[in-house]
């Protein structure tokens, strides 16, 4: 091969200079929002304008049904939710209710905690819970009443038995799978800083599987209320006194279907406000602040 070859030089290329284009609003990440963009990125707008909307249509059905024994205006409901209030003791059936169902649901948590903890320590314990998981997971809580009404008769006691059942369940369901989700890096970490026992469990396996215990106290906390309701219907025939479920079942024998509807307003409004201020607040000091959720 010859030398010229062997020095032969690359070929140039011509030089040439691209006009940077705007790009315009498309891309622009500095760009600020605008008046409608501020308002539909507010999550308790958007959730307040749904509640109106279903307000509304509430309102133009019963209008046109034209039936207050069957389904009364929503108008009629805040009157009557009103009325209740002044002159029928409704916010201390409220408290009755979530003072009855903070007991259990208190208990339940700990018990779970207790019972994950040792099925995650040892393999009996683990065999334990899945068992038990199973067994009474599917056993409809409010199925437990009449038991409870024999053991414990009529009382915060046998609620309290009925709420724990309705919550233990399904929280310790999810404590679980959150904890054997936990990758093995994070559970190595803990055991070289010789963590053991409930320290392994509240230092490394609880903040890890957060989320997935998050989860498992909303729906608790969904089926002890909805246990609760029920129950206080029952205990109320039986009784004569209880919470909203009794509220409730005693203006239905009255026919007094708006304050019927009033209470079932109430819960609602509870299960509201429990959903997206008490959790939503744990959940934006926790799971949220440690970058675990989006």
């Amino acid at each position: 091969m010859s030398d010229a070859v062997l020095r032969r030089e690359p070929p140039l290329r011509p030089e040439f200079e691209r006009t940077v284009v705007d790009a315009g609003p498309i891309g622009d990440v500095a760009r600020p929002l605008s008046a409608w963009e501020r308002l539909t990125d507010q999550t308790a707008l958007r959730r307040t304008v749904l509640l109106l909307a279903i307000a509304l249509l509430w309102e133009g059905y019963a209008r046109w049904l034209d039936n207050p024994l069957v389904f009364p205006t929503f108008s009629d409901t805040i009157l009557a939710l009103w009325d209740g209030i002044r002159n029928d003791g409704l916010p201390t059936m409220a408290w009755v209710s979530l003072s009855t169902l903070l007991q259990g649901y208190v208990v339940a948590v700990v018990l779970a905690v207790v019972m994950t903890s040792v099925a995650v320590s040892t393999r009996i314990g683990n065999d334990l819970l899945s068992t038990l998981t199973s067994m009474f997971n599917p056993l409809p809580a409010i199925a437990l009443l009449p038991i409870a009404m024999l053991w414990f008769g009529l009382g915060t006691v046998s609620l309290t038995f009925v709420l724990v059942h309705a919550v233990l369940w399904p929280l310790a369901l999810n404590m679980h799978s959150g904890f054997m989700a936990v990758p093995e890096t994070l559970r190595m970490a803990g055991r070289n800083y010789g963590l053991s026992g409930l320290r392994y469990v509240f230092g490394i396996l609880i903040p890890a599987a957060f989320p997935a215990i998050l989860t498992g106290l909303k729906i608790g906390w969904a089926f002890a209320w909805r246990t609760l309701i029920a129950a206080e219907l029952v205990f109320g025939v039986s009784s004569g006194k209880g919470g909203l479920g009794w509220f409730i079942f005693q203006n239905r024998n009255e026919l007094y279907i708006d304050k019927v509807f009033a209470g079932l307003v109430v819960v609602i409004l509870i299960g509201l406000f429990i959903e997206n201020v008490v959790f939503r607040w744990i959940e934006g000091h926790t799971v949220r602040h440690w970058g675990m959720l989006r």
